[in-house]
């Protein structure tokens, strides 16, 4: 019987230590194999029917993952694409709260309409800083600079009692933090971070009667019958959120469904006890070098200021990290073990030495 460990090592086998995930991830042996299935496809002229299918097989495992029905998932290839959909829904003047220092490619679309009220407060005062003229709460569910959980159902609950809607960004969580996107108005997240895909695919989750949503970049593949929608203006648009969907990177897709695949033979939750008990173990290391971390309970990212000039030399060392905004930022998923976490340490304990 496979176990989360074999299961993991049947898939990785890093030559460095990698704790770069919320940058991007590494590609399960699988997902590999089924990009160079995908790429021979091409370059032999077989029929690519299969790489399509792939496309609707990947929207259904998100949907699973995301615990909403599968019409309520529209595929892309950005966050930013999906925040600048729901800018234009928006009535100029609309009051749009957001987190301070948020990722650029969910708040900046707000920022472009230019007749929109942004408003960005701390991360932790989020949901009391939500009033009655505020139309839409965006916010990451964890933040990309520092690993910070934004408390999602108190930020609904405001959201509610004000009548705003809410739009979060997951793509530093979907993957190993169980997602709830039916709670949500709006989810959108990426695929080659926790999802562990390559580059070329975001998904979002819209409501069921679309939010208000315009489609304004359909193609032939949001009409409710693709093939018959190749010329001319679509005149049935799909009936569910397909009609949100851009030209599929087929290459991405076919490489993707078998990263969801393992994603759910693992199950996020032992994903997420993983994750968390290697972060766990990180900042109980750098309080023993005298470091503290930015707070981030329950986060598989771990961010330390002032060390953030380290990640050259840690590099060096064959050790990936990042570094944003000045810290240092460790990111921990499936394939890492405890020796990475160690190793991380020792080095970071050699260089507070020679200082």
């Amino acid at each position: 019987m496979e176990t989360f460990e074999s299961l993991v090592r049947a898939e990785f086998a890093p030559k460095n230590v990698y704790l770069n995930t919320a940058s991007s991830a590494l590609l399960p042996a699988r997902t590999v194999t089924a990009l160079h299935r995908a790429v021979r496809m091409r370059a032999e002229g077989t029929p690519l029917g299969p790489l399509y299918e792939d496309v609707e097989v990947v929207r259904a495992s998100f949907a699973r993952l995301a615990g909403v029905p599968v019409e309520r998932v529209a595929t892309g290839a950005s966050v930013a694409e999906y925040g600048g959909l729901i800018a234009a829904s928006l009535p100029a003047g609309a009051e749009v709260l957001t987190a301070e220092a948020d990722f650029a490619s969910l708040v900046n679309p707000f920022h472009m309409r230019g007749d929109l009220k942004v408003r960005a407060v701390p991360l932790d005062r989020l949901a009391e800083s939500v009033r009655p003229d505020t139309a839409l709460v965006a916010v990451s569910a964890a933040q990309s600079a520092d690993g910070r959980i934004a408390d999602l159902p108190a930020v609904r609950a405001a959201a509610r009692a004000h009548g705003a809607r809410t739009y979060v960004d997951a793509s530093q969580s979907a993957g190993w933090l169980p997602l709830e996107a039916g709670a949500d108005d709006f989810v959108a997240a990426v695929g080659f971070k926790w999802l562990l895909g390559p580059h070329g695919v975001a998904f979002c989750v819209v409501p069921e009667d679309f939010g208000g949503l315009t489609p304004l970049l359909a193609g032939w593949v949001a009409g409710e019958l693709p093939w018959d929608s190749c010329y001319g203006p679509v005149e049935d648009l799909a009936h569910s959120a397909r009609r949100f969907d851009i030209s599929p990177s087929l290459f991405t897709y076919a490489g993707l469904r078998t990263s969801l695949e393992l994603i759910e033979e693992l199950g996020v939750s032992a994903i997420q006890a993983h994750d968390l008990d290697l972060a766990d173990r990180f900042r109980a290391g750098l309080a023993t070098l005298g470091h503290e971390p930015v707070p981030s309970p329950g986060s598989a990212i771990v961010s330390v200021p002032g060390l953030g000039h380290r990640q050259p030399e840690l590099s060096a060392a064959g050790i990936e990290v990042s570094n944003r905004a000045g810290n240092l930022r460790a990111a921990f998923h499936l394939y890492n073990i405890p020796e990475d976490v160690d190793r991380l340490l020792d080095v970071l304990s050699s260089s507070t030495t020679r200082r």
